[in-house]
C-alpha cells in the first residue's frame, strides 16, 4: 500500500501538469495486405489489357477477340439472362466485401488495453487472457478442469468440479476471475459468465 501513495504523492509535486489518460486503446485495424495486394494485381492486369487494346485500335488494328465477343454479348443478351443476374450478384457480392473490409478494423484476436498515455497503445491476445483466466481458475480448490473462451464482449468459462460444493466453488471463481478480468487491464473489460458442473458420470 505504501508504493501506490508514495506514486501519488511525487505526481502531486511535479509542477508539469500530466495529459489525461484515455479510456481505452480502441481497435486496432489490420493493413489487410494480401486483400489490398490481390485486388491492386487485378486492376492493374485488367487496365494494363484494356489499355494495350485501345492503343491497338487506336494502331488502326482489330480490337480483341474478348473485347468484341463481350462488346457483343452485353449488346445481345436481355437484362433478366442468368448469366447477367449470376454476373451481377458476384460483382455486388464482391463490392459488398471489399466495403466490408474497409469499413471493419479486424484484428479480432487482439483486446483493447486501457491507455496509461494518450501516446501509447497496447492489446492483449485473446487466447493469452483466456490461458490467464484458465490458469488463475485451475489454482482454486475442487476445480477439476477448465475451458475458457474469450470474446471482445464476454468471457465465457466452464468449470468442473469434482469436490466441495457447486456453491463454494462457483462463489470462489466469481471472486478470483472478478480480480483477474479487472487486472488484464482492457479498455472494456468483458462480461464474467461462470458455469460449474459435476463431471460426467461413465456408463
Amino acid at each position: 500500500m505504501s508504493e501506490p501513495q508514495t506514486i501519488i504523492q511525487t505526481l502531486h509535486k511535479d509542477p508539469t501538469p500530466t495529459p489525461p489518460a484515455a479510456e481505452s486503446s480502441g481497435r486496432f485495424w489490420s493493413a489487410r495486405r494480401v486483400p489490398a495486394a490481390v485486388v491492386a494485381a487485378l486492376l492493374l492486369a485488367g487496365a494494363g489489357l484494356l489499355l494495350y487494346d485501345i492503343a491497338a485500335v487506336r494502331a488502326h488494328r482489330p480490337a480483341m477477340h474478348w473485347r468484341r465477343a463481350l462488346a457483343r454479348q452485353l449488346a445481345e443478351r436481355p437484362l433478366d439472362d442468368t448469366w447477367v443476374l449470376t454476373g451481377a450478384a458476384v460483382a455486388v457480392a464482391l463490392g459488398l466485401w471489399l466495403i466490408a473490409l474497409a469499413a471493419t478494423p479486424g484484428l479480432r484476436g487482439l483486446l483493447p488495453m486501457r491507455r496509461p498515455h494518450p501516446d501509447v497503445r497496447a492489446a492483449l491476445r485473446r487466447d493469452a487472457a483466456a490461458l490467464l483466466l484458465r490458469d488463475r481458475a485451475m489454482d482454486i480448490s475442487g476445480v477439476r478442469s477448465v475451458r475458457v473462451r474469450m470474446r471482445r464482449r464476454k468471457a465465457d468459462v466452464r468449470v468442473v468440479s469434482h469436490f466441495r460444493d457447486l456453491d463454494d466453488v462457483r462463489a470462489d471463481l466469481d471472486t478470483v476471475l472478478t480480480d483477474a478480468v479487472r487486472g488484464l487491464g482492457l479498455g472494456r473489460p468483458p462480461v464474467l459468465s461462470v458455469h460449474v458442473t459435476r463431471p460426467a458420470r461413465k456408463g
